[in-house]
């Protein structure tokens, strides 16, 4: 099967090595990979800042650089569920002729987990990672994509992970785009909340689908000096030979 990989910002500047990662995943379950480089972000941040005329130019440029014939697979529930709950809304009124083409993408972009487990039925990759673990059920990914089962299906698989659920695995670490920015008090003490559950279980590391989360996450980590790190799903399934 012939696929699209659509790389969101975050992973593109801050985490190639999962950008590759996927790469590995999806030949392993059968695909032929296309990669457009001229690909950029998808517009979530201008949109939920209220830009959207601004939006709506990278939802073009979004739209025509992907053959929205193909199904287009993404690490992240976040930049997808952002296409296809709100691209059709963006060329509703403006732009009508866009509307179409934006309608066809949302049936065709994928969460990368919900592409392997509900999609290609393909789960078990040999994959080792033989560590005590919890995970976060990013916002986004959860309510707006609607992924929950899927990730932990994948993980259940990997020999040696040992998956611990956490408190409040469904809450906000405290990134939320540009609320970490603006509210820069609640979102710490969010994400403090966040990593004293996760280092409750004892688990060693933190997986979520989504890489934003994770950055977010880490850098409380990193700044208290907390015993533990974060690893997006993506780079523990492609941990096999």
């Amino acid at each position: 099967m012939d696929v699209e990989l659509f790389i969101p910002c975050f992973i593109d500047q801050l985490y190639p090595e999962t950008a590759w990662n996927c790469i590995k995943l999806l030949e392993k379950a059968g695909c032929k990979v296309h990669y457009n480089p001229k690909q950029t972000c998808c517009g979530q941040p201008s949109f939920n800042s209220g830009y959207w005329d601004t939006t709506r130019k990278m939802a073009k440029k979004f739209i025509n650089d992907f053959d929205k014939n193909l199904p287009i697979v993404s690490p992240s529930g976040s930049c997808t569920g952002f296409v296809k709950n709100h691209y059709p809304k963006l060329f509703e009124e403006k732009e009508n002729s866009f509307h179409k083409d934006a309608q066809l993408l949302t049936d065709h972009i994928f969460e990368i987990t919900d592409f392997l487990v509900n999609h290609l039925k393909f789960t078990n990759f040999g994959a080792e990672f033989k560590h005590k673990v919890t995970y976060h059920d990013s916002c986004s990914a959860l309510r707006e994509y609607g992924i929950k089962e899927e990730p932990r299906l994948l993980l259940s698989k990997v020999k040696g992970l040992e998956l611990i659920e956490m408190e409040e695995s469904e809450t906000c670490c405290g990134f939320g785009g540009t609320f970490s920015a603006k509210f820069d008090g609640i979102a710490s003490a969010m994400t403090e909340q966040k990593v004293e559950h996760a280092l409750n279980t004892k688990a060693e590391y933190i997986i979520s689908t989504e890489s934003s989360c994770l950055m977010n996450i880490e850098g409380y980590i990193n700044k208290n000096n907390k015993a533990i790190k974060t690893i997006h799903i993506v780079d523990i399934l492609a941990n096999f030979k």
